[in-house]
């Protein structure tokens, strides 16, 4: 079997013949996120204090139960069932070095990753290896687990070392596997002076290089994916065998849409200039462009109530322009996401589970607090953050001075994941731990075992429009 390789606009196989990736991002599974799997904050947090209620060989095991449980044949078997041919992978640098004992790789930091790349294989689905967290924090986001809004990946050169030599080791572990399509580098950067994200990318295409020349290096655009423009000239000549990720999340996929989406000529053309927009610099270069995350999160009845359906409804009815746009231009692309608990994923863990049953209540107030940041509804909590938006407002009348980078967070968005999800999200992190206190390890099995496949729901919807644009 041949490695796939870029040519021109295209992926091909190696005998040229065009492979087109369709398929859907493993998020929270080697890097959790909040809002995929239930707990509040940040992954290393929630960690740390699990091991404080329960003890660190029993918090240990409980997570490593639920890495073994949360992608098994089953859910490799669907995938493929779906016609889908590419899974992305997230994964966190914590697996594989500890920050205090750092260029040390841990003995099991493969294990896991290994295990699911082969069951891909076995299945012919190619995986896409994506640094979701990098030491210090690529954006300052919750998915980047640095727990700071500051993304101090960028001011401290030991930590782009650090990344440059892991990024050595991924490659030289996997260079002989050709059902890997390729190496995604950092998710999501959010550089705000734009030419150190290149100055990483020369080194850490450099260092892959080094190891392995026959990978495909996918780099996404920085703020988010969405911005080419201090992209070198000479990309194609510079960094061969390269692809260009663009994210292209559709507002009208999300609580926060300008208005509900009716499928208006004037909504879908917002939605297609946004991703031309977002792929134009490439467009225009020749370059090979991938669509690395998109899709629209969904409502769900015990939170949305008897509205539930008719949200969905109009949000498949973005989700299906969005295939018919990519269709179109024959586009690689994986939706996020494969599994959660029931707000975006192709498959979500039942309410009948040991782990939904224990956090019902828990989640409830998650979701009334609006304490996640992604696709929040903060309907009941807007009231007491807007004071501080019009504080900030008053305080600072020069708009221009309140145009903090990246600049599609905005003032709202600023004081939603500073003053909410991250101030608010502390404060939680023990109730959630103390959720298992007292449990033994059969019971934390118990619990893990919620995540397998078979204990999952399949948002038919969802998957039926997927197949049906994925042959």
């Amino acid at each position: 079997m041949s490695y796939l390789k870029v040519e021109g606009t295209k992926i091909v196989d190696g005998d040229g013949k065009e492979i087109i990736l369709r398929g859907a991002g493993l998020g929270g599974w080697m890097l959790m996120e909040n809002f995929i799997t239930g707990y509040p904050s940040v992954e290393y947090q929630v960690r740390d204090a699990l091991a404080e209620v329960i003890g660190r060989q029993k918090s240990e095991f409980f997570f490593d139960k639920f890495l073994e449980y949360f992608f098994t044949e089953p859910d490799a078997q669907f995938f493929k069932s779906l016609s889908l041919n590419c899974i992305r992978i997230a994964i966190s640098y914590r697996h594989f070095e500890d920050d205090m004992n750092p260029r040390v790789l841990k003995p099991e930091g493969f294990k896991h990753l290994d295990r699911v790349i082969s069951l891909c294989a076995k299945q012919q689905i190619y995986t896409i290896i994506d640094m979701h967290s990098a030491p210090g924090g690529q954006n300052g986001g919750w998915h980047c687990d640095s727990g700071m809004h500051l993304p101090t990946f960028w001011t401290h050169k030991d930590f782009q070392d650090r990344l440059i030599w892991l990024w050595g080791e991924v490659a030289k572990h996997y260079r002989d596997n050709p059902w890997i399509a390729g190496y995604n580098p950092l998710n999501e950067p959010s550089d705000e002076k734009h030419t150190r994200l290149i100055d990483f990318y020369d080194r850490v295409y450099t260092a892959i290089r080094k190891e392995d020349p026959n990978h495909i290096v996918f780099f996404d655009g920085n703020t988010y994916a969405i911005d080419f423009s201090a992209f070198p000239e000479d990309a194609k000549d510079r960094w061969p065998n390269s692809a260009y990720a663009i994210h292209d999340y559709a507002v009208y996929g999300f609580p926060k849409a300008p208005e509900p989406y009716e499928g208006s000529e004037v909504q879908r053309d917002s939605i297609r200039k946004t991703y031309q927009r977002k792929r134009s610099w490439m467009d225009e270069r020749g370059l090979c462009v991938w669509n690395g995350e998109w899709g629209p999160v969904y409502a769900r009845k015990d939170f949305e109530g008897n509205e539930w359906e008719e949200i969905n409804g109009r949000r498949m009815k973005v989700l299906r322009y969005q295939l018919e746009l990519y269709k179109k231009d024959r586009l690689s692309w994986s939706i996020w996401l494969y599994k959660d608990i029931g707000f975006q994923g192709m498959v979500f863990v039942s309410q009948d589970t040991p782990y939904m049953r224990l956090f019902e209540k828990f989640l409830q107030k998650k979701w009334r607090l609006a304490v996640d940041a992604w696709g929040a509804d903060d309907r009941h909590v807007r009231h007491l953050y807007d004071p501080l938006v019009e504080l900030i407002e008053k305080g600072v009348p020069n708009e221009k001075q309140r145009n903090l980078y990246p600049p599609i967070w905005g003032l709202e968005g600023r004081v939603t994941r500073l003053a909410r999800t991250m101030l608010l999200g502390e404060y939680l992190v023990k109730e959630w731990a103390e959720h298992f206190t007292g449990m033994s390890e059969d019971e934390l099995d118990k619990l893990a075992q919620s995540f397998k496949f078979e204990n999952c729901m399949k948002r038919e919807g969802l998957n039926k429009e997927l197949t049906e644009n994925a042959e």
